[in-house]
């Protein structure tokens, strides 16, 4: 699996590729601005990229915009956002294409490799990895989804994490069963109709994202 990294960090890039390599995954680019990971994209055509917010020159929301543009040039590219930051706005355009394949984690809060790279697997098969804070961020910015229940919503703020069924259970303190009900809820009142339960997950993740996150 080829990845491409956007980060300025010398240090955190060279110990990503480290980490990375050593995963299983190959690092075919680290770009340390946004011109040089959109060149690298181009190029190298990666299976999943890693990006961080703010690259030079002014160390704002460059990566996070180049992130975007990239995902407009080659639809459905997996980017995974690792940031310190949480930028709202870019986060949530970020989540709009409903394409899947985003995931957005803050640095300070990865305490695991094994999670992070599930993480990264999980983005680059076109799923999502949203750290919880991102979420509770962009859930402040808009009105909650009506239709939903509480516990629904809960269930669906875990499914944005990456969990599964049975650990939405547990984390719940539910029974599997109870958790399959309340996410047949939620597709049925997202209007999400039968088809690949997978596919409907990401597209209800999505659906909850940008509800909560795009005015």
């Amino acid at each position: 699996m080829r990845v491409v990294i956007a980060e300025d960090n010398v240090l955190l890039s060279s110990g990503l590729e480290l980490l990375l390599n050593s995963q299983g995954f190959e690092v075919a680019a680290i770009a340390i601005d946004a011109e040089g990971f959109l060149a690298a994209v181009e190029t190298h055509r990666p299976d999943v990229t890693i990006v961080d917010v703010r690259l030079p020159p002014s160390f704002r929301d460059e990566g996070i915009r180049a992130a975007i543009q990239a995902r407009h040039d080659h639809p459905g590219l997996p980017v995974l956002v690792l940031s310190q930051y949480v930028e709202q706005e870019y986060a949530s355009r970020l989540l709009a294409d409903a394409q899947g394949g985003i995931g957005y984690l803050l640095k300070d809060r990865v305490s695991r490799v094994a999670e992070f790279t599930d993480a990264l697997r999980r983005v680059a098969d076109g799923g999502t990895a949203m750290d919880p804070e991102v979420i509770a961020q962009l859930i402040a910015r808009g009105d909650p989804i009506d239709a939903l229940t509480a516990r629904e919503r809960q269930v669906l703020a875990l499914m944005a994490e990456g969990h599964d069924n049975e650990t939405i259970a547990k984390r719940l303190v539910v029974s599997d069963n109870a958790v399959h009900k309340h996410i047949g809820n939620v597709f049925l009142k997202l209007g999400l109709s039968a088809g690949d339960s997978g596919h409907r997950r990401v597209r209800a993740v999505l659906a909850y994202l940008r509800r909560h996150g795009v005015s």
